[in-house]
């Protein structure tokens, strides 16, 4: 059996396939509304509470738990699918057999790397974000996870990453990526003090995590397809842009990261 979670916290429409499960995350908060035909991510094992820090990774961790019956687990985002090809229509998204057939070849499906081109990816996550999480990773993996260290380094200085936190894989790999995700955060959560961030980097956790996916590949050697993203709504990319540009040369303050 298949289940790609689709995390979402409003109201959205959804694929019907009966793969696609759509899951709220941040269930538990005080301020969410608990959505109809989805499933919530606050029951079973969870970590729901954490949604705040952890961002779309409260899905990722209920799968682990609950999800263990399924032989093939994936994420995507309620606005961001993996698709056939680039597109703005659902119909476009991979189906169950698609996935099947790509991950006979290869251990995982990862959206289209982004390039920063002009900057390598971790200067690009030190110019959006506070650069403590970071440090603090990197003298995680450097105190307990030594073997991923050199990934980690080279990577650090290539402008090209897979980001978003989306992937598909089967079970076996999902609980060896996802065991060294939750293990290396929680180290960080204990070396940060996530209640005095404010806003965006609240979610420092979150945002980390996609920093990780690509350390965990080259590090255990795990081959790879990348697909286009079928997003359901339209990027403003002068917008996006031009916020990259500010905190490139230093703007950050006021600038935005996440659209």
């Amino acid at each position: 059996m298949m289940k790609i979670l689709i995390a979402l916290h409003k109201p959205y429409a959804v694929p019907k396939e009966a793969i696609y499960l759509p899951i709220q995350v941040g269930a538990d908060l005080p301020d969410r509304q608990l959505l109809v035909n989805t499933i919530a991510d606050n029951t079973g094992r969870n970590i729901s509470k954490e949604n705040g820090h952890y961002n779309e990774l409260t899905a990722l961790y209920w799968a682990k738990y609950n999800l263990a019956d399924e032989d093939i687990i994936g994420l995507v985002h309620y606005r961001r699918y993996f698709g056939r090809k680039a597109s703005h229509n659902l119909a476009d998204i991979l189906s169950e057999d698609e996935i099947r057939q790509t991950l006979k070849t290869v251990d995982v499906i990862l959206p289209k790397a982004r390039n920063y081109f002009i900057e390598n990816q971790q200067d690009h996550y030190l110019h959006a974000h506070r650069g403590e999480p970071y440090f603090a990773l990197e003298k995680v993996l450097t105190d307990h996870y030594p073997d991923y260290l050199p990934a980690f380094s080279k990577l650090a200085k290539t402008t090209r990453a897979h980001l978003f936190n989306m992937s598909i894989m089967k079970q076996v790999d999902f609980q060896a990526y996802t065991t060294f995700l939750f293990d290396v955060l929680a180290l960080v959560a204990e070396q940060i003090d996530l209640v005095n961030y404010r806003g965006q980097e609240q979610r420092a956790l979150g945002f980390l995590a996609e920093r990780l996916m690509d350390v965990w590949l080259v590090t255990n050697q795990k081959s790879f397809k990348e697909f286009p993203l079928v997003t359901t709504e339209k990027t403003n990319w002068l917008d996006k842009g031009s916020q990259f540009l500010l905190r490139k040369f230093g703007y950050k303050q006021g600038s935005r990261t996440h659209f």
